[in-house]
């Protein structure tokens, strides 16, 4: 239960709600008509992909860190 509020804790940032809130702007408006439903597409794939391109960098980064400091300590 701990790590699930954890990682509840962990989703609410600024860059995920940005990432939440253009995504459903531009499906919001895809729904209405008043962009085409391939402009959102590309638009939400890219920031998507972008959002979770630095989740992955971030956590690879905080590995490497968790690797050098167990190595600086034998």
């Amino acid at each position: 239960m701990r790590k699930l509020l954890e990682k509840l804790t962990d989703l609410i940032n600024v860059k995920t709600i940005v990432t939440f809130i253009i995504t459903l702007v531009f499906a919001a408006l895809a729904l209405r008509d008043e962009i085409p439903n391939e402009t959102v597409m590309a638009i939400v794939v890219m920031v998507l992909g972008f959002y979770f391109g630095t989740q992955y960098e971030k956590n690879v980064q905080s590995n490497r860190d968790k690797d050098e400091d167990s190595n600086d300590e034998e």
